[in-house]
């Protein structure tokens, strides 16, 4: 009895060893690297934060509007259309509207257009400045206000007329076909170097600016035996530089 009194003492023991091992707390190393588990971030949350972006670039294409035939745009009370050169504006009135009825401001970024005594038609800043001096309106048939702007950049096209309207989408312009002697001799010089620099650069051959830059550089090179003559002149006598 004794001895198996002993054996049942010694079972005892063991046993409360082992429940005293279970309940031992989760060492410092160990919690941290389940908290860094917890807290590190899955691929599925990295790529869900990719999504909404690329999902954003597609709203902001989708609510740019197609161009009308001119290019430009129809709104609700005008209407405009665009060059490269120039912006035509064309705002309906009532019929028999007189030229003194119409008040019109443009500056070189900003338009005020409408009738006197009632608001404005057009106010706001245009998508990029204008020429001044080359900035027309008139009456057209006592019922539509023409205006036409002039360009100071005559290489992009507009995405709006004035801020605040929707964007249109510029790779669908269709641009018409026009020959090199229609264009202004700024822009045709303008044109034309920029189809050279092309073709260039399609032979692999240097652009305009670069053989611009070899000229120099052999003019250089042709002057430099003339300015050694000179330096060594002028230590042979020495004084310096002399004096031709």
């Amino acid at each position: 009895m004794a001895i198996i009194s002993e054996v049942q003492e010694e079972e005892r023991t063991m046993n409360n060893q082992e429940n005293m091992q279970k309940e031992e707390p989760l060492s410092s190393s160990s919690s941290s690297e389940i908290m860094e588990k917890k807290e590190e971030p899955s691929a599925s949350s990295s790529s869900s934060d990719v999504k909404p972006e690329k999902e954003e670039s597609k709203k902001e294409e989708s609510n740019k509007r197609v161009p009308n035939k001119g290019n430009g745009l129809d709104m609700d009370k005008y209407s405009w259309t665009q060059t490269l050169q120039e912006v035509t504006i064309s705002i309906p009135v009532p019929q028999g509207t007189k030229k003194i009825s119409v008040s019109c401001e443009i500056k070189k970024n900003h338009i005020k257009v409408g009738l006197k005594g009632q608001p404005s038609i057009i106010d706001g800043d245009f998508f990029q400045s204008v020429k001044l001096d080359d900035c027309f309106w008139s009456i057209e048939d006592s019922k539509e206000i023409s205006i036409l702007l002039t360009k100071q950049n005559k290489t992009d096209w507009w995405k709006y007329l004035v801020q605040g309207e929707p964007e249109i989408d510029t790779q669908k312009v269709e641009p018409p076909t026009s020959h090199l002697s229609d264009l202004d001799p700024e822009t045709r010089s303008t044109v034309e170097k920029m189809m050279f620099d092309q073709r260039q650069k399609a032979m692999g051959l240097p652009t305009s600016e670069e053989t611009q830059k070899e000229e120099l550089m052999k003019k250089f090179k042709g002057q430099l035996p003339d300015i050694m003559k000179m330096q060594s002149s002028g230590m042979k006598h020495g004084d310096g530089w002399q004096k031709y």
